[in-house]
């Protein structure tokens, strides 16, 4: 019995000790940016050409860019969300809000960048009155793309949208479509791919460029510079006060990086700070 209550008291030492050598749990905050270096996601064609020359001055200032390529509209926010990516640089707000609000990604917009006007493009017509009664029509099928696009044709006088929708609007939103437009909706980046399906497509700018179109000499329709789709740079919003951010933001919206997109691209692609 001396024995038995002598194991218990030892094992009640032990356990009392063991809790006492625990530390209690940290809670870990936020990892803020490196200082020197970043890794920035683009869309390949423009966004990519003006990210290597701010790559290329940000190097003079001590800031290496690794700059990291996507093909379409949906994977840079995932990988930015999930920490592949410090920066990306490849849409408009409208967009940036819409999917982060469907996927539930904590991103936040830190400044602007340049507009891409979208263009209405055709490999059959010359111009955009010539498009004929029951004609096919394409159009992103993203939603913020596609609202854009349905303005942009609407800019056009090609349909009449529902009052008000604005941004949220759909191919069921479209009153009046005096010409019976069938709208056929495609992934953006296939849309020059997909050109000679179709009488005409509305394409944004930088896959049209990437396709070899020029905006202002090969589309037969072009959005106003003055439209409010101007691009931005997106971070995690744990990071978006980090020191680092502001010394990118200063390379990029630099006098030379808006000499270098004026003459590169001659004015289908515009600063839009």
């Amino acid at each position: 019995m001396k024995k038995l209550l002598i194991a218990l008291l030892s094992l009640t030492l032990i356990i009392a000790l063991t809790a006492c050598g625990k530390s209690a749990p940290t809670t870990q905050g936020p990892t803020p940016l490196s200082e020197t270096s970043l890794v920035v996601g683009v869309t390949g064609g423009p966004h990519e050409e003006i990210m290597e020359k701010v790559k290329e001055l940000a190097a003079k200032e001590g800031l290496n860019i690794d700059v990291k390529v996507f093909s379409d509209y949906v994977i840079p926010n995932i990988a930015l969300a999930e920490g592949e990516l410090d920066i990306n640089s490849f849409q408009h707000k409208p967009y940036l809000d819409n999917f982060k609000g469907e996927r539930n990604l904590d991103l936040v917009e830190i400044a602007k960048t340049v507009i891409f006007p979208m263009g209405i493009y055709s490999d059959k017509l010359t111009d955009i009155s010539q498009l004929a009664e029951g004609s096919k029509v394409a159009l992103p099928n993203d939603p913020t793309n596609g609202a854009r696009a349905l303005i942009l044709f609407e800019s056009a006088n090609l349909i009449k949208l529902a009052e008000g929708v604005g941004a949220q609007a759909t191919v069921q939103d479209i009153v009046e479509n005096p010409l019976n437009l069938k709208f056929i909706e495609l992934e953006a980046s296939q849309l020059p791919r997909q050109l000679s399906e179709v009488s005409a497509a509305a394409i944004n700018a930088n896959y049209a460029i990437e396709h070899g179109f020029v905006p202002t000499e090969n589309s037969i329709f072009l959005e106003s510079g003055e439209a409010p789709w101007v691009n931005v740079i997106a971070v995690r919003t744990e990071n978006k006060d980090d020191a680092v951010l502001n010394k990118f933001i200063s390379i990029y919206q630099s006098e030379e990086v808006r000499q270098f997109i004026v003459d590169r691209f001659q004015g289908s692609i515009i600063p839009g700070w």
